[in-house]
């Protein structure tokens, strides 16, 4: 499946990911060039590109710094089948390493959603002339053929209650007959060529009809992933029961969206969906396992959960190097997904991660600690910055609302301050100073006659003098 970033060069990647995420160049670099090397790789003749796999990548920082944020958009902007998984989560008792291979299926399971979505918009044009058609039919209803000789006697047909119709008079009353619906028919289609132009101008729209739907059954999924089993109960005895219908009442631009996704799915091709989105997410899948400094035991050879984690990364240790992975859609080949692996690596460090595991990971990548600079960056530059999201919230209720640019040093400086005398939580910090300080303003909404509100720096130190002052600042951590 080609993708949309494969026409984009490393620095417009980079570039991309800048809208969203302040500095960490080294890091979006890393990532732009692995993404920029599938390009390349899939130039290649297929001999040699089945030899060349992903360089991993170990992304290393402390909390709230933009690890996970520019997977996450990374695999936005490429439409790719993107996971993130929590390596804590396989050193919980009872699992020990067991399901490892859930994220594999995850990934197909993300990936058979894009493609499936894929698929179904290339299929609307076809469906909206179906939908059409299926409209015009309960708005302007055509005559329907009488069976008139569907529950006659047989003997009384070929008898005729003992009264004889002339082969002439047969065709004579046939060709009235023919001709009478003729004239209905054309009636009913000039009808719906002009009912056609006002649904094409959505005059329409508004109009309640009553159409069928398909009815989705409910829990038809037995679902043990602990074991790696997922039955779809549907799937089995799916062929042997007819499809449910129910009767839906809605508006005819409901209905219009509520059928164009019916029949445009009954014209895939789901073995061939699914063909295509183990391909994809073989070829274009991210796997990306947070906290995997918390599963680092360390040199030191000692009973417990230690031994539990090195079991761990002895069980993510075959996929990140390539192996078979059996699903529900078929098996997958790991050999060719790209992993990123991160993690604080405050108290553990990357040796400390078995030595075979090490090696699947040869892009390490430090991330920085952010500044107050970086913190003024992340409240206005960004497309989706906090202090945009807030305005756009609050102007809902039709209140303005407008930080000055002292307003704006002051709340990095306090969320910065917050980080060095607390627990370091990174750009997270922002959302606790933010909420905070327009608390008052979001309760007070429904009663303020004020319809815009400045807030500058005098305003943000009157709210957080208190906190400033004070030595316990345990309410502010997260």
């Amino acid at each position: 499946m080609a993708s949309k970033l494969y026409s984009m060069t490393p620095k417009e990647i980079v570039g991309a990911l800048d809208k969203y995420i302040i500095g960490q160049s080294e890091a979006k670099k890393s990532v732009a060039i692995a993404l920029r090397n599938r390009y390349r790789r899939s130039l290649l003749p297929e001999e040699l590109r089945e030899e060349i796999t992903p360089k991993n990548i170990l992304m290393m920082g402390p909390t709230g710094c933009g690890k996970t944020e520019i997977a996450r958009r990374l695999a936005k902007l490429m439409d790719a089948p993107f996971v993130k998984v929590e390596a804590t989560k396989f050193t919980e008792v009872g699992y020990v390493g067991r399901d490892v291979d859930s994220m594999v299926r995850d990934l197909v399971e993300a990936s058979m959603r894009v493609t499936k979505q894929n698929k179904i918009e290339e299929k609307f044009y076809i469906a909206d002339k179906i939908v059409e058609e299926r409209i015009l039919e309960i708005l302007v209803p055509g005559k329907k053929k009488t069976k008139e000789n569907s529950n006659k006697n047989p003997f009384d047909f070929l008898m005729n209650n003992g009264k004889y119709t002339s082969q002439k008079q047969e065709y004579l009353d046939s060709q009235a007959k023919e001709g009478s619906n003729d004239k209905e028919e054309l009636d009913v289609e000039m009808a719906r060529e002009q009912v056609r132009q006002q649904l094409r101008e959505g005059l329409l729209d508004e109009q309640f009809i009553e159409i069928e739907v398909i009815a989705q059954p409910k829990g038809n999924e037995l679902d043990m992933s602990n074991e790696g089993m997922s039955i779809a109960i549907g799937n089995i005895f799916g062929n042997m029961m007819p499809e449910k219908t129910k009767k839906k009442h809605c508006t005819v631009k409901e209905a219009k969206k509520i059928l164009r996704e019916q029949e445009a799915q009954k014209l895939l091709d789901m073995d061939q969906v699914s063909d295509e989105a183990i391909a994809n997410a073989e070829q274009n899948g991210i796997i990306f396992i947070d906290e995997i400094d918390k599963i680092a035991s360390g040199s030191r050879m000692t009973s417990g959960a230690d031994v539990s984690r090195e079991g761990v990364q002895r069980d993510i240790l075959p996929i990140v190097e390539g192996s078979v992975i059996n699903t529900k859609y078929g098996p997958v080949k790991t050999d060719h997904i790209l992993f990123i692996g991160a993690g604080a690596f405050s108290v553990a460090k990357p040796t400390d991660l078995i030595p075979e595991l090490q090696g699947r990971f040869p892009i390490r990548v430090t991330l920085e600690s952010l500044t107050k600079e970086d913190f003024v960056e992340i409240l206005t530059k960004p497309e989706n910055a906090l202090t945009k999201q807030h305005k756009a919230l609050l102007e809902t209720e039709n209140v303005g609302i407008e930080f000055t640019d002292d307003a704006i040093d002051e709340i990095a400086t306090i969320s910065f301050m917050m980080n060095e005398q607390t627990e370091n939580i990174g750009a997270r910090r922002l959302h606790t100073v933010m909420e905070r300080l327009l608390e008052d303003i979001s309760f007070n909404i429904p009663e303020m006659d004020e319809e815009k509100i400045v807030i500058d720096a005098d305003y943000v130190q009157e709210k957080f003098k208190e906190t400033i002052d004070a030595e316990d600042l345990d309410r502010y951590i997260l």
